[in-house]
């Protein structure tokens, strides 16, 4: 039997659902959006990232932390004053540099308020790539919840370049999978950010330059938007290699010989001595090898960290002659070592990968006597601030916020896993490459650090939030799907009644 007459809808009708319904596919870039709102939401996103710094009465630290803020003045003379010094410390000038300006070795304070910032404008970036409708509230929602049980905010008011790593890999993320999203001033912010955290530290560059190498791979095989995701990598490219050049160009003027690491400790050396690998090696190949290592032979325990920083260390007591020659032989140890014992090695590589996939706690920041002994020549003014502070006093309560991260982490990978097969049919784009960069990113933490230099929760930490982060785009993206579907069925009733 045929039916009634079918109703006309109208063609503007037609139009809304259409919209709507591709809705999930398209963040807006906000350009309907007050600036003013932007601002104040992203102000309020930052405040909310410090908390862990006013909670402690004072900016945490670390001991590196007082090498990064003392040696930004020694590296600022020779760079803008020819004023050259026989030496300027193995951490990264780069970052040195980049807080010199908020601190002046007076207070850094300014450098949290810095910190906190970028963050909060980073994410507010990417929460909109997902959040079409309600975007501020949204993005309010996840900063509150992400400052409140990770440890995103504890790195934001952490004087330590870690936090820039994960800004430098959602700011790949933005440039790559969501360009449309950005307008010129914002895609323009990310140039400076991405380089500055690049700079910042040795396994950021790593880490970037493999996610760079994956996404070339992921654009090959994906091949429907190649030419687009092609021009997005090359964006990144010289991202990269910007940052490579800046590096290789300010050592080349402070040594007078270009490299990517300046003055750095032999890591991986530490490494294999403390698996136990290279220990084995020396004590059979020593009569036969001439290495520098050979003369310390009854100094090595199986602690890579009292090798390089320990007073009775084998490369911290060393004389500046043989900690030159463990540099240069350092390569030359490393690769013998691995040669001689393949599967020892493999073992104790495995089971350092896996310790670090697990150590992600809050950690680190216990009061440490020489932060304290710092402050006469880093930051005598804010001594007394910091002797107050609940860091110094060793009452900061870490092992529950640690409890709480671990808790929020394994709800985060529940909900990935849950959310993953309701949107299989239409996975969005955007997603499968936050998904990708973030696994990527997580496991490849875990690898440099753990294999290639020390298990420890701080180099978890920095990355691990990340995951709650992406559940949390998961879960905006089924509320905006929600949010179309209610739309249409109400456009279906009104076309109904037309």
């Amino acid at each position: 039997m045929m039916g009634g007459p079918r109703l006309k809808v109208p063609e503007e009708l037609l139009a809304l659902k259409d919209a709507a319904a591709a809705e999930p596919e398209q963040a807006g870039n906000g350009t309907g959006r007050s600036p003013l709102w932007t601002a104040a939401a992203v102000l309020l996103g930052g405040l909310m990232l410090s908390w862990p710094a006013l909670y402690n009465g004072f900016p945490l630290l670390y001991p590196d932390s007082m090498t990064y803020l003392d040696d930004g003045p020694t590296v600022a003379r020779a760079v803008f004053l020819h004023q050259f010094s026989a030496y300027y410390g193995m951490r990264s000038f780069f970052y040195s540099l980049g807080i010199l300006p908020f601190h002046w070795n007076i207070s850094p304070w300014p450098i949290v308020a810095l910190q906190s910032l970028l963050v909060a404008w980073v994410l507010w970036l990417v929460v909109r790539t997902v959040a079409t409708r309600h975007t501020i509230s949204r993005y309010l929602t996840v900063v509150l919840l992400l400052s409140m049980l990770t440890g995103v905010s504890w790195y934001s008011a952490f004087i330590m370049p870690d936090i820039l790593g994960p800004l430098v890999y959602l700011s790949i993320y933005l440039l790559v999978f969501a360009p449309e999203t950005l307008s010129r001033a914002e895609r323009f912010s990310l140039y400076p950010i991405s380089v500055w955290g690049i700079a910042s530290h040795t396994t950021h560059f790593m880490l970037a330059a493999g996610l760079w190498l994956l996404l070339l791979l992921f654009a090959a095989i994906e091949r429907s938007h190649f030419l687009r995701r092609m021009r997005s990598l090359a964006e990144v490219a010289a991202l990269l290699t910007l940052a490579a050049v800046a590096q290789l160009a300010l050592h080349g003027y402070l040594y007078g010989k270009p490299s990517l690491n300046g003055e750095h400790p032999p890591y991986l050396m530490a490494r294999i001595l403390g698996d136990g690998t290279g220990r084995k090696y020396l004590e059979q190949h020593c009569p036969q090898v001439q290495l520098a290592i050979c003369k310390h032979l009854g100094q090595l325990t199986d602690d890579s960290d009292d090798f390089l920083w320990g007073p009775d260390g084998a490369f911290a007591s060393a004389s500046d002659e043989d900690q030159k020659l463990m540099l240069q032989q350092e390569m030359t140890f490393v690769l013998a070592t691995v040669r001689a014992y393949p599967r020892e090695q493999l073992a104790a590589s495995a089971a350092n990968f896996w310790g670090q996939v697990k150590s992600f706690g809050i950690y680190g920041f216990d009061p440490n006597p020489w932060i304290l002994d710092n402050f006469a020549t880093t930051l005598p003014k804010s001594r007394g601030s910091y002797i107050v502070s609940r860091q110094a006093r060793g009452v900061l309560p870490l092992d529950l916020l640690t409890d709480i991260q671990l808790w929020t982490v394994l709800a985060s990978l529940a909900i990935i896993a849950v959310s993953i097969p309701m949107l299989w049919r239409r996975y969005p784009l955007r997603l499968a490459g936050l998904s990708l960069i973030v696994t990527a990113i997580v496991v490849a933490n875990a690898f440099v650090s753990g294999v290639l230099s020390v298990v420890d929760d701080r180099y978890g930490c920095r990355v691990i939030w990340l995951i709650p982060l992406l559940a949390a785009t998961f879960l905006l993206e089924w509320l905006t799907r929600w949010g179309s579907r209610k739309k249409i069925g109400t456009m279906n009733r009104q076309a109904k009644q037309a």
